[in-house]
């Protein structure tokens, strides 16, 4: 692939023009304003090409650095470690589930089934206890009640705690339970009820409970009052206490919540919670086995993710796209992204196939929105659309590169997804592709234009050229679980499980780049279109309505992904999930994988590049 050298000119004033559209479509006329934006305008050396470029910063991760990485928690003996230790906490499980005994006894044995599976799934160990939690959330099950449970069998009161726990536990393990349990937790003006005096047990009860209101369902209005009331106190109680495990717990909580929480970021920070807190570590339960299994299970992983990101940099080197200086470099970031959202051994192909193919989604994203003339847009999209490599005859050097690894890689996961599928899914996989590359270039002609669309067109639109249901398809139909045509509608385009993954991704996603992408000429996004439609409007007003929107759609995916009515299994919906999880985490404070030189490089170096010290 041709190194394409790019020479900044001096900047020129771009004026949009105003469109009048057909009847169907609203007429745009606005104020010089608004209308008019300062674009960098580049040269492309012996071309002669004017183009507009970002500016993006490069990439942050030199492959000489990649392949320099090496971890002794690859050893065989780290895994016989392991497995000896499992069997040791399967039997610590299994003796508290079979007897009461000193600790475990009538009047305690709902919240410490409950607890152990919270820690082993907190700590990222949950994939060899399958059948333990199971048996332990079966037995909590049976002495469930309209008032929820108290903290054993015996209890006669229930208990805060206990059913908060119980609740988020339960929920997402897709047990039909109902929040109207928390209505007995309230006092007679409707409020929930504290102690003046703020106690540990209290303040963990109340932890809890903040930990259920996050995966509340649409309507549920007393996981809305949990949340208010739950987060206030929370943020109150942190002021007072200590640094210490709970301390830091509250912290991470109130951080990330569930949405934006990712399963290895939070198995990293629990192993400190976990390891410094003295409840945690009650001899007699031996419960300090599952801190050395999460640590050993942790660097064993790392020693894996070295190995997978060793292949994926050389991908991207052999590939050429370390030549091409205008596109965001950001493959190991998202294979940051993929591997702290599955960490099991087996499922290599759908980490480094998640982070080739939004890595390549996100090159297309530069072309479209930046990079590429109209002219070699039209003929990319007709390429993509005849899907073949006798198609790159007619594009521009540049995009033949990107096109035959477009090629090869999409064709390469068919193939993977064939072996774990026993069906060819390619037509899958290019559906997606081409609804993808319609809905960028779609955006192109409105950067082109300086036309500004309505509220829904946009979103509409910016839904599918997000890239969300591209970059999840092929990698889900790699790991191994069967994925026939009846499920695949039920979690991928157009489901409504996609559909509001999708909206929440753009939306949000929009909040924290529109600044960005307007000061480029790119004149769309929810934030524009929504003042356009209420000109009375702030940008502040527009942000807020836009973040009302993504709170009600959030409680409408956790519908979506948990409902007890569903005929596709939670299992089945879990990748889905926790991708959108993934990037909304990188939204958290600004657009992420655009800046990603923050809190993603330090994710980085925390789940992928760093072992945690035994």
């Amino acid at each position: 692939m041709a190194l394409l050298s790019i020479a900044p000119l001096a900047p020129r004033w771009c004026v949009h023009k105003s469109l009048v559209t057909s009847s169907k479509v609203k007429v745009v006329r606005r104020t010089m304003s608004t209308s008019i934006r300062m674009c960098q305008i580049t040269t492309v050396s012996g071309e002669g090409v004017q183009r507009r470029i970002a500016n993006h910063h490069s990439n942050l991760w030199d492959d000489n650095f990649i392949q320099s990485l090496s971890t002794p928690y690859g050893a065989i003996s780290y895994h016989e470690s392991a497995q000896k230790l499992i069997g040791e906490v399967k039997e610590m499980i299994n003796s508290i589930s079979v007897k009461d005994g000193e600790l475990i006894t009538p009047s305690n044995d709902l919240l410490m089934r409950l607890s152990i599976v919270d820690s082993i799934e907190r700590l990222g160990i949950d994939r060899h206890f399958k059948s333990e939690i199971k048996s332990a959330l079966d037995y909590v099950y049976s002495y469930w009640n309209e008032k929820g449970i108290g903290w054993g069998r015996d209890s006669v009161v229930a208990d805060l705690n206990s059913t908060a726990l119980g609740l988020r536990t339960l929920r997402l393990h897709g047990y039909p339970v109902s929040s109207d349990v928390l209505q007995h937790f309230k006092e007679q003006k409707g409020q929930f009820a504290c102690s003046a005096i703020q106690t540990e047990g209290e303040i963990r009860s109340v932890l809890n409970l903040f930990r259920a209101s996050q995966i509340a369902f649409p309507g549920e209005k007393v996981m809305e009052e949990a949340e208010v009331f739950s987060t206030k106190y929370l943020k109150e109680a942190i002021l007072k206490l200590p640094v210490c495990g709970l301390s830091r717990e509250i912290s991470y909580v109130l951080e990330y919540g569930w949405h934006m929480n990712l399963p290895r970021l939070e198995a990293r920070n629990y192993i400190d919670v976990f390891g410094q807190d003295p409840i945690y570590l009650t001899p007699n339960m031996k419960t300090q086995k599952l801190l050395e299994l999460a640590k050993l299970e942790f660097n064993m992983f790392h020693s894996l993710q070295q190995q997978e990101l060793k292949l994926l940099s050389r991908w991207w080197k052999d590939s050429g796209f370390s030549q091409m200086t205008f596109p965001r470099h950001r493959h190991v970031e998202y294979y940051t992204l993929a591997s702290c959202i599955d960490s099991e051994p087996q499922h290599s192909s759908f980490r480094l196939g998640f982070a080739k193919i939004f890595h390549l989604a996100t090159v297309l994203d530069d072309i479209y929105d930046t990079f590429g003339t109209m002219d070699e847009l039209e003929l990319f999209t007709a390429a993509v659309k005849r899907w073949h490599p006798s198609a790159t005859e007619w594009l521009p050097e540049y995009m033949k590169g990107v096109y035959m690894v477009l090629y090869e890689t999409v064709n390469e996961m068919a193939g993977e997804a064939e072996k774990s599928q026993g069906r060819d899914t390619l037509n899958y996989a290019r559906n997606a592709l081409e609804a993808y590359i319609d809905a960028s270039m779609e955006e192109a002609k409105w950067i082109f234009s300086g036309f500004l669309p309505t509220f829904e067109e946009y979103l509409d639109n910016g839904k599918v050229s997000f890239g969300y249901t591209i970059g999840t398809l092929q990698p889900i139909l790699t790991l191994g679980i069967p994925f026939p045509h009846h499920i695949l509608q039920e979690i991928d385009f157009p489901s409504r499980l996609n559909d509001v993954a999708c909206s929440i991704l753009r939306l949000k996603g929009d909040v924290h780049t529109y600044q960005a992408e307007r000061s480029r000429g790119e004149e769309s996004s929810c934030i524009s279109c929504y003042m356009e439609e209420n000109p009375e409007s702030t940008e502040e007003d527009a942000i807020n309505h836009i973040n009302s929107m993504v709170d009600k759609l959030l409680k409408e995916l956790n519908w979506e992904y948990l409902r007890p009515d569903s005929n596709v299994p939670i299992t089945s919906k879990k990748h889905a999930f926790d991708i959108l999880r993934a990037f909304y985490h990188l939204y958290k404070y600004r657009d992420g994988y655009s800046v990603a030189n923050y809190e993603i490089k330090n994710l980085v170096m925390t789940t992928v590049i760093e072992p945690v010290p035994l």
